[in-house]
C-alpha cells in the first residue's frame, strides 16, 4: 500500500487525508522510469533527478478510480546537467514561530489555463481574501474532491470569467513551499503544486467573475502586445514571459 500523503482535510480546495499525488516518469519509447509519491514540500524535477532522470514536458494528470492524482511526466537519463536547486520554504514577511506555534500542514493540488483569444489573454485580478490583492494571474484553482484536473480547470474559468473555453496541452508544473497566514488567519505550512495548461477561447465574451466574494475580484482581456503592462504576481510574470515567448517562436 502506498504511503499516505499529509494533508488536512478542512478546506475542499486541499488534499484530504485519503488522497495522494503519485508522480510517475515515463520515457520516449513508452516505458515506465519511475513512480514516487510526492510528498509535502517536495518538487518533482527534485524527485526525478535524484532517481536519475531529468524532466522534459509534463504528459498529462488524471485521478484513478479511487480518487489519487497520477501525475506523467516525460523523463530523460540525467547527463551532465547540475542537480536542481532545492525549492526554498518561504515564511510571511514579520511572522514570528513560537515553540508552541505548531502550523497547519496543507497541500493543494490546483489547476490553472494560459487562455488566449482574438482579444487577448485572460486574465484575473486576486481580491483581498489573498496574500496578493490587486496583483494579477491566470484563471484557475484548487481541484474538488475526485474532480478531474481538466474538469477542474474548466470550471474555475467559467466561475472566474464566465467565458467558455477549449482546453490544451499540459505544459507546466509548479510547486511552492511557504509558512504563512491563510485569509482566516490561521497559521499553515503550505504546499502548492500547480497544473498549467493552455487553452483557447473561439467565442471571448465581456469576462464577469461569476464566483462572487471569492478569490477573485475580477476579470479582462489583456492585449497580447501589452501584457508586460499588466500588475502580475512575481511567480505569474516569470511563467508567461516562458509560455508566451514559447508561443511567439511556433
Amino acid at each position: 500500500m502506498r504511503r499516505r500523503a499529509i494533508s488536512d482535510a478542512r478546506s475542499c480546495n486541499f488534499l484530504r487525508n485519503d488522497d495522494q499525488v503519485l508522480v510517475v516518469g515515463v520515457m520516449d519509447h513508452g516505458g515506465p522510469a519511475f513512480e514516487v509519491l510526492l510528498d509535502h514540500g517536495a518538487d518533482p524535477d527534485m524527485l526525478a533527478f535524484d532517481r536519475g532522470y531529468v524532466i522534459v514536458r509534463p504528459i498529462d494528470a488524471s485521478r484513478d478510480s479511487s480518487g489519487d492524482l497520477i501525475l506523467r511526466l516525460l523523463v530523460r537519463p540525467v547527463a551532465d546537467e547540475p542537480r536542481p536547486k532545492a525549492s526554498r520554504r518561504w515564511r510571511d514577511a514579520g511572522l514570528v514561530l513560537g515553540d508552541d506555534v505548531r502550523p497547519a500542514v496543507r497541500q493543494r493540488f490546483a489547476a490553472y489555463a494560459v487562455v488566449t483569444s482574438s482579444r487577448g489573454l485572460l486574465a484575473t485580478e486576486y481580491s483581498d481574501r489573498t496574500a496578493v490583492t490587486g496583483r494579477w494571474g491566470m484563471p484557475g484553482g484548487g481541484l474538488d474532491d475526485h474532480e478531474p484536473p481538466t474538469s477542474a480547470v474548466l470550471r474555475e474559468v467559467a466561475e472566474e470569467t464566465s467565458q467558455e473555453i477549449v482546453l490544451g496541452e499540459l505544459v507546466k508544473v509548479q510547486t511552492s513551499h511557504w509558512v504563512g497566514r491563510n485569509p482566516h488567519g490561521t497559521i499553515e505550512d503550505f504546499h502548492a503544486v500547480r497544473l498549467i495548461y493552455r487553452a483557447n477561447c473561439p467565442h471571448p465574451t465581456e469576462p464577469v467573475v461569476l464566483d462572487q466574494g471569492g478569490t477573485t475580484e475580477s476579470a479582462q482581456w489583456v492585449p497580447l502586445r501589452s501584457w508586460h503592462s499588466v500588475s502580475w504576481t512575481q511567480n505569474w510574470r516569470l511563467l508567461l514571459s516562458e509560455l508566451l515567448e514559447e508561443n511567439s517562436a511556433r
